[in-house]
This record gives structure tokens, C-alpha cells and sequence, in this order.
């Protein structure tokens, strides 16, 4: 499936740069909606609203998608000794996705119905793998966090998904010591996001069709 990561490969840069964006809109989205329904955060959320709560309690009010731009920025600079080079979608990705993730806490009113809850996480969650497949297949580069856990791969040798796995148990941790949310919906994403992002890539494929548009199209 590795070729299904430059499905846009051949197609106008206009194309692409729409897949980008709508891909970060929906990732941000995908993240409110879940933080929204207070049954447990992405991993790396569980760090951003840990953090934004800590920070809060100083004194220093600050939201979690601004707090997610910070971290993001802040994982940029450990590109430079992984030998990483970021591209448009990995800046893109810094800067936008806490924005879209922050207006969408901001559009959302806080839910008492615990069925309301389930659909914002059960709709975030499968949000989440259509804004990822969005966002991989132009090939504008990785997101910061995946750029991360790519570079620590090639640095050290160990397999991708025990890379992954330590990434994100450590950030995991931290966030929940900070006082992030940690939950069922946190379980379902890490169990379940797999196969939903591929079910979405394999529909994007068929989709889609070849890399490249046919000549005469």
C-alpha cells in the first residue's frame, strides 16, 4: 500500500493543496470533537490539555490547540539532529491544526448526554481517518509528531510500531500525570484507528484510481 501514500501524486497542485488543507481542518476538528466529549483524548491530546491545564492554574490561560502549535514547534527542533526536513504540510500541519481544533471547542457547547458524548467521540474518531488519509496522500510531507517517530526509526533501528508505541505511551503518561483525559474514547482511537484509516485509504484508492491522470484527461 505504500504507493496509495502519493494517490495525488500526478494531479494539479490545486487538487492537492485542497486535499492538504481539508485533511488539517477535519484533523483539528476530529480532535475537538473528542476532547468535546470528555471520554478520553488522542494520545498526544492528553499531553496538550494536561499542559493547558497546569499552565492555567499558574496563571497563564492558554488553549489547548495553542498549546498543541507550541508542542508542535517544540518537536520541529528535534527534526534538526534526526536529520528530518520539514515540507508544507508539515508546517501547515504545526499551525493549523491546534486552530481548527480550538474553534471547534469554541463552536461545540459542552454536552450533559452521555449519548451525545458517544457520537462526538465515535464521529471524531472516524473523522480522524479520513483527515489522515487527506492530509498523506498529496505528499506534502509528514506531520511533525509522525516526522518524530520516522526519524527515531531511522536513528535507531528499532521497527516502526515499537517506536510509535514508546512515543506515544511516554506522551501518554505525561499527560495523564499533568492532568490530561484519559479514557475509554483514548483506548477505542489506539485500538481502532488502524483500520479505520486504512478502510478510508483503500476506498481513496479505489477511488482514485492510478497515481498518475491518463494522458488525454
Amino acid at each position: 500500500m505504500a504507493a496509495d501514500f502519493k494517490l495525488l501524486g500526478g494531479h494539479p497542485l490545486w487538487i492537492r493543496l485542497l486535499s492538504l488543507y481539508g485533511g488539517l481542518f477535519l484533523f483539528g476538528m476530529s480532535a475537538g470533537l473528542v476532547i468535546e466529549s470528555r471520554l478520553g483524548n488522542f494520545p498526544w491530546d492528553v499531553l496538550h490539555e494536561g499542559a493547558a491545564l497546569r499552565l492555567d492554574a499558574i496563571g497563564i490561560p492558554i488553549s489547548v490547540g495553542v498549546v498543541a502549535i507550541i508542542v508542535s514547534f517544540l518537536i520541529l527542533l528535534l527534526w534538526i539532529p534526526l536529520r528530518q526536513r520539514p515540507g508544507l504540510g508539515t508546517v501547515s500541519n504545526a499551525i493549523l491544526v491546534g486552530v481548527f481544533m480550538d474553534l471547534t471547542m469554541a463552536v461545540v457547547p459542552d454536552q450533559d448526554s452521555m449519548a451525545v458524548r458517544i457520537i462526538l467521540l465515535v464521529c471524531g474518531i472516524v473523522l480522524n481517518g479520513i483527515a489522515t488519509v487527506l492530509y498523506i496522500i498529496p505528499s506534502f510531507g509528514p506531520g511533525p509528531r509522525d516526522g518524530l517517530m520516522t526519524g527515531l526509526v531511522e536513528r535507531t533501528g528499532r521497527p516502526v510500531w515499537a517506536m510509535r508505541l514508546i512515543v506515544e505511551i511516554s506522551v501518554l503518561i505525561v499527560g495523564v500525570v499533568l492532568g490530561g483525559t484519559f479514557g475509554v474514547g483514548t483506548i477505542v482511537f489506539a485500538l481502532g484507528i488502524g483500520y479505520i484509516t486504512q478502510y478510508f485509504l483503500g476506498l481513496a484508492a479505489r477511488l482514485l484510481g492510478p497515481n498518475t491522470p491518463r494522458k488525454g484527461s
